[in-house]
């Protein structure tokens, strides 16, 4: 059977750090340990560390190059379920079919087995389309870029962390080392009117 090589983008690792960056208490790093729709300083420092030790592949402490190509060749690896050394149309089916059956089971909150229309609308804002991919890998990339504070083309753990805490404390509006789901969508909802000045400011 025809061999399929795949290359997985070069941002796909730096972009699972922006979110660590961007998005304190989000869905992706389950921060909100005790489901209480609060995140405390301490629940995201947490999610922070857990995050950083998942992204630094080769554990040197640093995230990097290095990584990022340890990162393409774990993925593909998991494609490669043969060991052959290339993907087949059916192996490259059978990894995109269980990465489905993964993202049903997180949407299906209750575990019904079925999804609901808030569970659908839930699934579907975390996947995002095409063109939001692509606005999420510009932004996430600032982010990193901004977190490598000495320019070394590396982000140290102590980067990550202080840029992860910072965006904590933006997020906290009251200060009071908690962040609520209320305060979550007052800054997106920040976020979001910001952005849409940019682009109509581009659009002048």
């Amino acid at each position: 059977m025809k061999k399929i090589i795949l290359i997985s983008s070069a941002t796909a690792l730096l972009m699972a750090g922006s979110i660590a960056i961007a998005a304190p208490g989000g869905k992706g790093m389950r921060a909100d340990t005790n489901n209480d729709d609060v995140v405390t300083k301490a629940e995201h420092s947490a999610a922070v560390e857990k995050r950083f030790a998942k992204m630094d592949v080769n554990g040197d402490g640093q995230l990097s190059k290095a990584d990022r190509q340890a990162k393409k060749a774990e993925r593909f690896a998991k494609m490669d379920a043969n060991g052959d050394g290339g993907v087949s149309q059916a192996e490259m089916e059978a990894f995109r079919a269980e990465r489905k059956a993964k993202r049903f089971s997180r949407a299906d909150a209750n575990g019904d087995g079925v999804l609901s229309q808030d569970e659908m609308k839930s699934m579907r804002g975390k996947r995002g389309g095409k063109g939001m991919r692509g606005k999420r890998s510009g932004r996430g990339m600032a982010m990193m870029k901004r977190a490598d504070t000495n320019g070394d083309q590396m982000v140290s753990k102590a980067e990550f962390k202080t840029a992860a805490m910072a965006r904590f404390d933006r997020v906290d509006a009251n200060g009071d080392g908690q962040i609520t789901k209320a305060e979550r969508q007052a800054h997106r909802a920040e976020r979001r009117e910001k952005r849409g000045e940019q682009r109509n400011k581009r659009g002048g």
